[in-house]
């Protein structure tokens, strides 16, 4: 496990970096990179009801302590983002054992409907990589916000080795393109991944060509208006692959 000062200098060195990388960025967008960098949340607060906004905190709460009894790395190592009782694992891991380990222990925690298992397994990034993963999340966050057709905070973003990934929910295909779209034409992106369920009300877009790619009608999987925690099935996984932008 890293020695506390060593990972204290690490997240200075990450926070330079990110200053150096991003000089253009508002400040209210690296601001809202800092308070929800570490959980995954969306600092606006999600548009979901209190109760469950409580479940969800207190679902990657338990998923941390199962982590723990693994071994206290896996908590270091992974990140586990939590959006309406649906839990996405993100990171790296340098053993196929500690991967299954994790996905378990997120299965124990009351009140889980899905796991999302997006970890890898191979070397640590470098923290050059986790600069440019905040930069990104970062400017994705600041877009989201931006625009007046997304409700951003319904949308919650993890970027992980240029790889971005956004769960939550959307209230039409067209609102998800969006994401999506401002999303792959960030630089340094690699991939975009999508767990943004879709909700009923209007039909889905279908898939066009152009500069812009919309996700393909069965990104996600519509659930009833208003009611997010409903679902026909298991929330399908859109991925779209992108020629990153230096």
């Amino acid at each position: 496990m890293p020695h506390p000062l060593s990972s204290r200098l690490s997240a200075l060195l990450v926070a330079g970096t990110v200053l150096s990388l991003a000089p253009s960025l508002s400040g209210c967008i690296l601001a809202a990179a800092g308070a929800g960098a570490a959980s995954g949340y969306s600092v606006f607060g999600q548009e979901l009801a209190p109760e469950q906004q409580i479940k969800d905190k207190a679902i990657r709460a338990v998923v941390l302590q199962e982590w723990d009894k693994v071994t206290p790395e896996l908590a270091h190592d992974l990140s586990a983002t939590v959006y309406d009782g649906r839990v996405l694992l993100t990171g790296r891991v340098p053993k196929e054992e500690w991967r299954d380990a994790a996905v378990k222990g997120a299965w124990r925690a009351d009140g889980v409907k899905e796991v999302y298992n997006e970890v890898e397994v191979g070397p640590d990034t470098h923290f050059m990589d986790d600069a440019r993963d905040t930069v990104i999340s970062s400017r994705l966050r600041g877009d989201l916000v931006a625009d007046g057709h997304v409700k951003s905070i319904n949308i919650t973003v993890k970027t992980e080795n240029g790889v971005v990934y956004v769960i939550g929910s959307a209230r039409t295909q067209d609102e998800l393109d969006r994401v999506t779209n401002y999303a792959r034409n960030i630089p340094n992106v690699r991939r975009v991944v999508s767990y943004v369920r879709i909700r009923a009300g209007a039909p889905p877009v279908a898939q066009t060509t152009g500069a812009a790619v919309p996700v393909a009608a069965s990104a996600a999987a519509p659930v009833p208006a208003g009611d997010d925690t409903a679902a026909s099935g298991p929330t399908p996984r859109a991925a779209i692959e992108v020629t990153p932008i230096k």
